[in-house]
Order: C-alpha cells, then structure tokens, then sequence
C-alpha cells in the first residue's frame, strides 16, 4: 500500500517543487564545498546548525524543503542526476521509506558508528538517528493519576472511553507507533489496541500535537498522545499560557511491555548519487557532535541522541525516563501493517 501510494505522489511531482522557496536553490554536480540538503524538518532551531556547520567548515548548505514523500518522490525522479547530498527526515519511517526506494547509499563511519546507538541507525549505515523524540501522554492531572497512564494499553482501555485527544492516522508518528506495537505485540494485539483507541477518542482526529496538549487543557479530553517536544517546548517557551497550562496538564512516559517509552527519531542519511559525498558525511558526522547535539536538544526540544552527550536544560528536565531498546527500523518495516489496521479500524 505504502509502495503503491510513493509512487502516486512521484507521478505529481515530476516537475521540481514549486513550493521550496528560499530552500529550493541547490549546487552544480560538481560543486565544490557545498552541500546539497533535502530535508523534511522545519524547525528554526536546524538554521543555527546550517550557520555553524558552514562556519566550521566553509561548506555552503543548499536547502531543498518539502515533506518526506515529495522529496522521496523529488530524489526519484531526478535519478542518477540528482543534486542530494543528504536526506534528512523527522522519523524514521520516513528514512526507511527512502532507504527502500534506493535512494540512499551505505556510509562507513567510525565517528557515527561510535556515537549513535545501534538501534537508533540502519545497520548497514544508510541513515542514522541524530535526535530523539518520545511518543507518549499528556493528561489533566487533575483528573487522571499518573498509575492510570503508565503502559500503553491503559491509552485504549475502556477507563478513557470518549476521553482521549489524538491526530489523524495519517501522521507518521502515529504510524510508528502502530508499527512499535505490531513489532511488540503481534498485529492481533496491536489490532485490539487501535480499535480501542478509536473508541476512546473525545473527537474525530484535527490538528497537530499541541492541539491535542491544548485541548486536554480545555478540558475536550482527559488523554491526548503527544510527542514529547511539543509538551516541553509549551512549558518552556515564552508564552505565560501555554507555560500555565503545563501546570496543570502533565506528561506520563507510559512503557511499554516494562521495557521504557517508545522512541522515534530524527535522522539522515547520504543520497545514493551525491556529487559532495565527503561533504554529506562530514554532515551527518557533525550532527553527532556534542555542540550539535546541545543545540538541537536545546532548541528544538528534542533529547540527544549521541552516546554520553547529557540533555541540557531545559529538556533535562524530562529526560530521566527509560526508553524502549527496539531499533527503530521496526517502524519502517511495519508502516504499511499498522496503515492496514487503523485504516479498518476506523483512525482517520
């Protein structure tokens, strides 16, 4: 299904994308000292990390934006003659969806073998997780106790019937959520779960994660599942009502199977045709510093991803709970099973 559906979307865009504006300049094929990067974050915080990585090492970045599948669909198209030098990706589905289309080449590097954990890469080094986000639940706390939210089933349980806040079905987040399940449970279970979610929710699926932080806050639902920065960056940010609501909603990192929170990531990878391959690895190889690592923890709200790198404040503050070990090529593997299961269950 998921095959079928990329190469729909690489039938409309055949054409580059009209949409990249200012990100949509990229180098000759010969280029030296550039980097050409198609990336589907848009977080300010990656700007102060394109400034500093072009300051260290005088290699320009060319920015190429867009969401996972247009620039998947982007990359295929363009072919041997494709400009990217790096794939970056706000989960990992998403780099695995690009690693299946061929886009992405093996890369051999002792500095990112060293810091990534194993299972936040690709085993054979086609992409590589550089940030880490948890998928958990904000509740009102004023009605719901921290025990009654701490494992996942407790999410689909009868106890929160018409009482949860969630997105569409479509967000690839949840779809790596579904997909941890499936790799945990078995699709019967995983099954049972989603069904159970749909039960659950307070409202048909709308909006992004604050949303559903927000509307646990206005008391449309006493759950919403979340992904962790969103919370933080509510509770951290400059806004007095948004810092207020945090007060009073909480975040629980539910576990699952007794084994921690589940854990997606951020991450990139080296175009399988890149013109700047020593640049593109320089990259991704920079990402995993230290300073890197700070900056995106720091300003993005994401926790660190790199061996023995501390999350600073503010994420810190949050950064205590155990997360789950499954590689997150899991996730990948199973998009097109947990698509199948929300799909029937209903989850639009």
């Amino acid at each position: 299904m998921f095959r079928r559906a990329l190469m729909a979307t690489a039938l409309l865009f055949v054409l580059p994308l009209a949409a990249c504006g200012q990100g949509d300049a990229v180098g000759s094929a010969d280029a030296a000292g550039e980097l050409n990067l198609y990336t589907a974050r848009h977080y300010d915080a990656d700007q102060q990390l394109y400034r500093l990585f072009e300051e260290q090492t005088g290699v320009k970045v060319n920015r190429v934006d867009g969401n996972p599948d247009q620039l998947i669909a982007r990359m295929r198209t363009e072919g041997a003659n494709s400009p990217a030098d790096v794939f970056v990706a706000a989960d990992a589905g998403a780099l695995w969806r690009a690693q299946e289309a061929g886009l992405l080449q093996p890369v051999s590097s002792e500095v990112l073998t060293a810091a990534i954990p194993a299972n936040l890469r690709d085993p054979e080094g086609h992409w590589f997780g550089l940030a880490r986000r948890a998928r958990i639940v904000a509740y009102d706390t004023a009605r719901v106790r921290p025990e009654e939210v701490d494992t996942y089933e407790e999410i689909a349980s009868p106890r929160f019937r018409g009482k949860l806040c969630v997105r569409s079905s479509d967000s690839v987040y949840n779809l790596s959520l579904v997909g941890a399940l499936i790799e945990a449970w078995g699709p019967e279970k995983a099954g049972e779960w989603v069904r159970g979610v749909v039960a659950n929710m307070a409202r048909p699926p709308e909006g992004g994660d604050r949303d559903q932080i927000r509307a646990v806050g206005a008391g449309v639902c006493e759950i919403a599942l979340t992904n962790s920065y969103y919370f933080i960056r509510l509770a951290s940010g400059e806004d007095a009502g948004d810092r207020a609501l945090t007060e009073r909603v909480k975040l629980a990192f539910p576990s699952l199977d007794g084994r921690g929170a589940h854990v997606n990531v951020s991450g990139g990878g080296v175009a399988r045709h890149a013109p700047n391959r020593d640049n593109a690895v320089r990259f991704l190889e920079f990402l995993a510093t230290p300073e890197a690592q700070a900056i995106v923890a720091t300003a993005n709200s994401e926790f660190t991803a790199a061996n023995g790198v501390a999350d600073p404040a503010p994420v810190s503050a949050w950064s205590g709970f155990t997360a789950h070990p499954m590689s997150v090529t899991a996730y990948g593997r199973r998009q097109a099973e947990a698509q199948s299961l929300m799909t029937a269950a209903g989850w639009r």
